[in-house]
């Protein structure tokens, strides 16, 4: 077996590793980069942590913060107007998944002639090239954008959330630091660090799992599952708050060169029509999926709640699993998930979108990966339930 594996060329992981900033895109050879943010990070002065230490390495930053929670074809066509009218020679994503995924297809379209659209980078296309590099500094502990070789965006034209893969979108670094998290508020802790552990686990379970990226997966759910409640709880817990962000990246990885499997095929259109943040809708969907994919792979799933610590192993592996979905019912009530229901989607418009978002569902080819490959029908039967927490 031949295992093909991608990650950044440099990764630079640990509490105050941003300050060293400068250092690492020196190492890059690069020094005129666009940092890519958020209208808050901007206004709130966070992105100064990563802007003054570039200025006092004298390298001067140019800022485009326009980004939004999920990002748009309109604000990458932005970006690129943006990117094309200066003199750059890397762009940085600092934030959550949005700025960094952001950047990231700003670096594909710009490498496309103009006029392009980014939908036509969207899978089953290989976006596979790049204008420039890209380096990724996570705020969040959750998407595992700076390792992957994935962005999601919005097609605003016709609601659809657009996986993009290629190594196009893979960064060249991430710069790993925990300490951005501190001030990160409980609902997005929460929803990030359930999008990790669902990373981890579908790369685990999915049909291209491979014993190097399980490897990176399984490591990845022994940090993620026993800290993040803790992190809900205790914001400024360090030590939980270090154990969320690597294993956060290490879940990037795992499905970077694993991929992702049917609960996140489901997600994006919840996100697309409905405008949920991308970690909350997984955890909507996660318990319900699980239980519907255990037949297809039971050791499988038997062994990730192992590594969880949530099954010891001596139980057998019908045990094992059924307390997996035991733990993701439980972790989703101590982490106040809402239903859709809950969240304030009307039935009648969940239920008549349900057919566009199955087939939306199936066309990002990540319902294939799963172990249990659904139809359409079957993944409408799966939104049903999941409205109501059924």
């Amino acid at each position: 077996m031949v295992v093909s594996l991608v990650s950044p060329r440099l990764l630079m992981i640990g509490g105050g590793a941003v300050a060293r900033a400068a250092e690492a895109l020196a190492q890059l050879g690069l020094s005129r980069p666009l940092l890519v943010t958020d209208p808050w990070m901007a206004s709130s002065g966070t992105v100064e942590r990563v802007l003054a230490p570039l200025r006092a390495a004298g390298i001067a930053a140019q800022v485009f913060s326009e980004t939004v929670s999920d990002p748009t074809d309109t604000v990458v066509e932005a970006g690129v107007a943006r990117l094309r009218a200066g003199d750059f020679d890397c762009l940085v994503g600092f934030g959550g998944g949005s700025p960094m995924d952001t950047a990231k297809a700003m670096a594909i379209l710009a490498a496309a002639p103009p006029g392009t659209h980014i939908r036509e980078f969207k899978v089953p296309a290989q976006a596979n090239r790049a204008a420039l590099p890209v380096v990724c500094i996570p705020t969040t502990a959750g998407t595992g954008s700076e390792a992957t070789r994935f962005t999601v965006i919005t097609d605003t034209e016709r609601d659809e959330k657009m996986l993009i893969a290629g190594l196009g979108a893979l960064p060249l670094a991430a710069i790993v630091d925990y300490e951005l998290t501190f001030s990160v508020p409980p609902r997005t802790t929460a929803d990030t660090g359930i999008d990790s552990l669902t990373h981890a686990l579908e790369a685990f379970v999915s049909r291209r799992a491979n014993p190097e990226a399980d490897q990176y997966a399984l490591r990845a759910m022994r940090l993620i599952a026993p800290n993040l409640r803790t992190v809900y709880r205790a914001p400024r817990d360090a030590k939980a708050r270090e154990a969320m962000m690597l294993g956060a990246t290490l879940a990037g990885l795992a499905f970077s060169n694993a991929s992702v499997a049917l609960v996140h095929g489901m997600s994006r259109p919840i996100g697309a029509h409905f405008h949920v943040p991308h970690g909350l809708s997984n955890a909507m969907l996660l318990p319900a999926v699980t239980e519907y994919s255990l037949p297809a792979a039971l050791p499988r799933y038997a062994e990730a709640a192992r590594a969880m610590g949530v099954a010891s192993a001596a139980e057998g592996d019908q045990a094992a699993a059924a307390r997996l979905v035991e733990e993701l019912r439980a972790l989703n009530r101590d982490l106040e998930v809402p239903t859709p229901r809950a969240y304030g989607i009307e039935e009648a418009r969940w239920n008549a979108l349900l057919p566009r978002m199955a087939e939306q569902a199936l066309a990002s080819g990540s319902p294939a990966n799963n172990p249990r490959v659904p139809g359409a029908e079957e993944i409408v039967a799966l939104y049903r339930r999941c409205y109501a927490g059924g």
